[in-house]
């Protein structure tokens, strides 16, 4: 019995795959932070941009 619950706890197999797990999450948040953010500054650079010319032509 002893042996058994030494070995289940020193048993690091499932580890890696929630490391992985963690860190495709973490990658993917990251993602999505960054393309939202990118794409409020390029809409805010469009409407200046945009705002500009409008400004120009009249």
């Amino acid at each position: 019995m002893k042996k058994e619950l030494l070995h289940f706890l020193r048993n690091d197999d499932g580890v890696s795959a929630i490391e992985y797990a963690l860190l495709a999450g973490l990658i993917a948040v990251v993602i999505v932070v960054s393309v939202t953010r990118g794409g409020t500054e390029l809409l805010a650079l469009f409407t200046y941009v945009k705002d500009q010319v409008v400004l120009a032509t009249s």
